[in-house]
């Protein structure tokens, strides 16, 4: 074995890791995402309005989206560990600054800490998962940055009940004071974890392939005298000349109508997976008449799709092509979130939609910057997913005028319907995106 070869073989056991540091970045960040816990002790306890109690999350997700473009460009120049360990102790400062509210009653502090402090966190270390993954994992890219955001997705389900027990023992500000402790913790070890590979990485099955260059077929020729040079058929050193992606500069990348489209059809999609979040719940307990504890269920059932979904997702789109499975899965949740309203009208097929919108939620995340990297490249992905990932504080204000409508009207169909037209939206983006993204 070459050593060249030796080392190929370490860097592809080593490059296991950068999931797992990958996973635990995204579960820090989709813990602090999770708010839902939160809002009824605040309005409860500290006699806080709805409005208020949200607000957080509200500013958390918009500073999240924008915090993603510099955040990409820093990960780009200095490397995913060095941005992520920064995004680590921004974790521990805003948690720990948003535990002092007993002494700050304000929710204006709330929003400053958290939604703004742990925004950023959120912001510099979610922009180092998925460029770092597909960087290592180019023989299967869905498969890998899928895998490394799945704790974004898993972390309302493993950390929520535990949250409210540590609610109902120490309150919202010592709950909060401890999750800061955790969350440093956790994202730490996240990105002493990640690195990125060598220029000339390549995967050690493709490292270690033998090419086989069949020698051209010559056809027998009697032997004869003549003054004419002949023809020689040039050797053929491949019978298939491999597609190259260009490292387009984010510059580039602004520039361009893809840009645009990927960025609204995000938009789109999002809306409709935060309206899904913001009002399964309520839809159970209001129009089906089911307990706090089964409604939350189908949220609970909602993440879970979402979060385990992702690795899914991603293998699929190894399989059958990234766009098949996401038109696929964008058609399912359209069709979904457009007879929501009369096709969810008892307990299990209320569970049922929640799959499939768990589903989109899961496939969005998953494969979008899989698209960007497919057909911009890896170099400058960092910035070039972050200005598309901007879009993400857009899809709030479809969640935000969802709550309106059902506020408004008093009825939920307005709200479903609203998500369905967005998703449909996007699918319409993708499909016209299709030719000019040149990939499967």
């Amino acid at each position: 074995m070459s050593k060249y070869e030796s080392v190929s073989r370490q860097a592809g056991k080593r490059r296991w890791t950068i999931l797992l540091g990958g996973f635990l970045l995204s579960l820090v960040g989709g813990m602090s995402y999770a708010w839902g816990s939160f809002v009824v002790p605040l309005v409860n306890d500290w006699g806080w309005t709805a409005a208020e109690a949200t607000l957080p999350l509200t500013v958390l997700i918009i500073v999240f989206a924008l915090t993603m473009i510099p955040a990409g460009w820093l990960q780009d120049k200095f490397g995913p560990r060095k941005t992520a360990t920064v995004g680590a102790v921004l974790f521990l400062v805003g948690y720990s600054l948003a535990g002092l509210l007993r002494y700050i009653r304000s929710h204006t502090w709330l929003i400053l800490t958290y939604g703004i402090v742990v925004g950023l966190a959120c912001g510099l270390t979610y922009a180092c998962i998925a460029p770092t993954a597909r960087k290592w994992f180019t023989d299967r890219p869905g498969f890998a940055v899928s895998t490394s955001v799945m704790g974004f997705g898993l972390a309302a389900v493993l950390l929520a009940p535990l949250k409210k027990l540590m609610i109902n023992a120490m309150g919202v500000d010592g709950t909060l004071f401890v999750l800061g402790g955790f969350a440093f913790a956790a994202a730490i070890v996240g990105a002493s974890l990640l690195k990125n590979p060598p220029d000339d990485w390549t995967p050690p099955q493709r490292a270690e392939s033998k090419i086989r260059i069949r020698p051209p077929m010559l056809k027998k020729t009697p032997e004869v005298t003549s003054s004419v040079t002949p023809r020689v058929t040039p050797n053929v050193i491949s019978e298939v000349t491999p597609r190259v992606t260009p490292n387009v500069t984010p510059r580039e990348f602004i520039r361009t109508p893809i840009f645009y489209g990927l960025w609204l059809a995000l938009a789109a999609v999002i809306g409709g997976g935060l309206t899904a979040i913001g009002l399964l719940s309520a839809f159970g307990e209001l129009e089906l008449g089911l307990s706090p504890t089964q409604a939350t269920l189908a949220v609970s059932l909602f993440s879970l799709v979402n979060g385990l979904g992702r690795p899914f997702a991603g293998a699929l789109a190894d399989r059958i092509g990234t766009m098949r499975v996401m038109m696929i899965v964008y058609i399912l949740q359209s069709v979904v979130f457009l007879t929501f309203p009369w096709v969810a009208t008892n307990y299990p097929l209320l569970l049922l939609c929640s799959i499939f919108l768990g589903a989109g939620y899961a496939v969005t995340f998953a494969l979008f910057p899989v698209v960007v990297a497919a057909r911009f490249g890896t170099r400058h992905l960092g910035v070039n997913y972050g200005l598309v990932f901007s879009a993400f504080g857009m899809g709030a204000v479809t969640s935000f005028l969802g709550t309106t409508l059902l506020d408004t009207t008093g009825s939920f169909t307005p709200a479903f319907l609203l998500a369905g037209i967005t998703t449909a939206v996007g699918l319409i983006l993708l499909i016209a995106l299709r030719k000019k993204l040149t990939i499967q």
